[in-house]
């Protein structure tokens, strides 16, 4: 069924490894390298949006990888929420390398 109140945010959105047309939905300059669902699950709390984490989901063109994926309440346009989750990602990465 599809629920048209979320969007879906899959890690390859923020992955720095991957092109465009394999699925990287933001500029390089904010992606990271392989980022976890987990670290999706952070910055998005930490952003304070509704969320649904689906863990069994592979995302279509890499079937064969089970990276799993978020569904995150849609409160602006899903270029927003992205560029702010790509944000808060490495605000994420930086305080744990440290």
């Amino acid at each position: 069924m599809k629920r048209t109140d979320y969007i879906v945010l899959w890690p390859i959105y923020f992955d720095s490894t991957k092109s465009r047309s394999e699925g990287r939905k933001v500029p390089k300059s904010l992606a990271l390298p392989s980022p976890k669902l987990e670290e999706l699950v952070e910055a998005v709390k930490r952003l304070g949006l509704n969320y649904i984490v689906e863990e069994e989901k592979r995302y279509p063109r890499f079937w064969w990888e089970t990276r799993g994926r978020l569904l995150v309440e849609r409160r602006e346009r899903k270029s927003l929420i992205l560029k702010n989750v790509a944000r808060e990602l490495r605000s994420l990465r930086k305080e744990r390398s440290f």
